[in-house]
């Protein structure tokens, strides 16, 4: 069966519904099949500004596109604008995709966005995409879990309402019970993490890896240790969007950088300076 016959067997988009769709961390080839249909069948498309342009170059041409903002740090639309827009654009009777970035379930809002859609009685469709916790770390050669290191991983954002830290997280908690963290939207707000989970009770020397771009041509990493990461960070120059990976598995990337290898990078395959979890 071809790509054609694929999504044809697909659920179409029908007028007066929204589609929540998730378009993932960047790289146009880790969208789904359904994504990709409703960027076809879409009379409008809402979208956040991580959304990549490579992403948005397979969107029909004629096909109007709306900006939401939602950038960390930049101007963005208020939350209620947008899904009072999705309902109004709804209510005109378009088929309407609201594409983000990652996943919408995922940080994302879409929830919100789902529950203004049900309060006005909008029918709509859930499509997850790949988050960048998850994808961005697959690219990085980073395991986000492992048998040798971790059975357990946590994701939180690293923006609090006030510019700080989130104040709703027990960070003494967090940093006793979990091997592996990985922290969205951190990059602007490091020092203070590391300082956070350094006070916390994590070791100064503790392996952690900051992804830049995660899954674009524009990718980077950067591993060091947490004592030394927002000094490192500021020397790297590394942009937004970023995410932090803390634990034992950042070491592991040293035989597992695959996008490395096709560059011509030499992999290893021993875990001789991995501690085997249970057993710091």
């Amino acid at each position: 069966m071809n790509i054609e016959n694929i999504l044809k067997n697909l659920p179409d988009m029908e007028t007066g519904w929204v589609w929540l769709a998730g378009s993932g961390p960047g790289d146009p080839g880790l969208l789904s099949l359904l994504t990709l249909k409703a960027m076809q069948q879409a009379d409008i498309v809402v979208y956040d500004a991580l959304v990549s342009q490579n992403i948005l170059d397979l969107i029909a041409g004629d096909v109007p596109l709306e900006f939401a903002g939602k950038r960390g740090g930049r101007p963005s639309f208020k939350q209620t604008d947008i899904s009072e827009r999705l309902v109004s654009l709804a209510k005109e009777g378009k088929k309407v995709l609201r594409l983000k970035a990652g996943d919408p379930f995922v940080f994302g809002r879409g929830g919100e966005e789902a529950r203004s859609l049900v309060k006005s009685d909008i029918p709509f469709r859930v499509i997850p995409g790949i988050t960048a916790g998850i994808g961005g770390l697959a690219y990085a050669g980073i395991p986000l879990t492992d048998r040798h290191t971790n059975s357990a991983v946590t994701f939180l954002t690293g923006h609090g309402e006030d510019g700080g830290l989130s104040k709703d997280i027990d960070w003494d908690a967090l940093a006793k019970s979990s091997p592996v963290i990985v922290v969205y939207m951190a990059l602007s707000r490091i020092e203070l993490m590391c300082q956070q989970f350094l006070s916390s009770g994590r070791l100064p020397d503790e392996a952690i890896a900051i992804i830049s771009k995660a899954t674009t041509e524009n990718q980077a990493v950067l591993e060091t240790t947490l004592a030394k990461a927002a000094e490192d960070v500021a020397l790297a120059k590394l942009e937004a969007p970023a995410m932090i990976v803390l634990g034992e598995n950042v070491k592991l990337r040293a035989g597992l950088d695959w996008l490395g290898a096709m560059g011509g990078k030499i992999l290893r395959a021993d875990l001789s300076d991995v501690t085997p979890q249970g057993k710091k």
